[in-house]
């Protein structure tokens, strides 16, 4: 037995284990280097293709941060299963009887899938948004029909916070609609009313006019990308004639520019003698019964109410 202990050949099968062992580790650190290497490479391009997306270089600080969020949960997974595997085959090196762990690993997996099948949805639903750039934070955006503020934007949840103040909170797998209201520009729609006596062509000149003074005057003029595009006669309502506009604007500067607007266009029209119609009622009142029928009624209704009390004239 001595004899054995100081052959090589009693050792060459452990020598033969640790270097399988050693090779086991040496291709999982390098794969782990190559999946490094891609990830940079995919976070790089991830970056243009956001700035595609309507990001632009001015959040190209914000870009990087969300391609290193997305690509760190890629590394991080990848490297979960990497090093998974590769102690897996060390174990079955070492002739550690690894079925039972498999096993066991098979059966913690399936129920941490059906555990986890809704996260596992925000999560890659998360991605998605990130890396298409669907939503930035402070943009105002509606989401399944409620609007807001975006506050926060993380993998998990989207956080909204509305003009009352109150804040809606969203699993991103049970988001299903998405507007961004604030997406590199935004439009001021609006409608102006005026009576039908008004000559519309004069009330469009007055809308051009009373935006071109607008535009010269800061800080509405930094605001507004474009000239007023009066689309024309929308509507012909009950009382009034509708007109149709809107304003191309920096985004979130919409609502600014159209109060704005509204306030001189009240302004304008009241000094053009330009009518803006409102609601009304007309309630015409029947003519003065003559007072031989007035007499007549009332003592009809006196013969009713008397048999209905049981009286009877003749009794009074």
């Amino acid at each position: 037995m001595h004899s054995k202990l100081l052959t090589l050949d009693y050792y060459e099968p452990f020598f033969a284990n640790l270097i399988r062992i050693a090779v086991i580790l040496a291709l999982a650190y390098l794969a782990i280097a190559l999946v490094n290497r891609l990830v940079r490479t995919v976070q790089k391009y991830s970056v243009r293709m956001m700035e595609r997306a309507g990001g632009g270089p001015s959040f190209e600080v914000e870009l990087e941060k969300r391609a290193r969020t997305v690509t760190g949960v890629v590394r991080g997974s990848l490297a979960v299963l990497i090093w998974t595997i590769a102690l897996i085959m060390v174990l079955k090196e070492m002739r550690f009887d690894i079925a039972p762990l498999l096993a066991g690993a098979g059966v913690i997996g399936v129920a941490v899938g059906f555990g986890a099948q809704s996260l596992i949805k925000d999560v890659l639903n998360g991605l998605f948004m990130l890396m298409e750039n669907q939503l930035r934070v402070n943009d105002v955006a509606v989401i399944n029909g409620k609007g807001g503020l975006v506050e926060e934007l993380n993998l998990r949840t989207t956080i909204l916070r509305s003009e009352d103040g109150a804040v809606h909170i969203f699993p991103n797998g049970s988001i299903t609609a998405i507007s961004n209201l604030t997406r590199e520009f935004s439009y001021y729609v609006f409608t102006t009313s005026v009576g039908y006596r008004e000559n519309t062509d004069q009330v469009i000149d007055t809308l051009k006019s009373v935006a071109a003074e607008l535009m010269t005057e800061e800080p509405y003029r930094s605001a507004i990308l474009a000239p007023l595009e009066v689309m024309g006669v929308d509507q012909l309502g009950d009382s009034a004639v509708v007109i149709k506009s809107r304003f191309k604007t920096l985004a979130m500067q919409q609502w600014t520019v159209g109060r704005e607007m509204n306030r001189r266009i009240k302004l304008k029209f009241q000094q053009a003698n330009i009518e803006i119609p409102f609601p009304s009622q007309t309630i015409r009142l029947a003519p003065s019964l003559p007072d031989q029928l007035r007499t007549d009624l009332k003592q009809i209704v006196r013969e009713v109410l008397d048999e209905a009390s049981g009286v009877h004239p003749t009794d009074s």
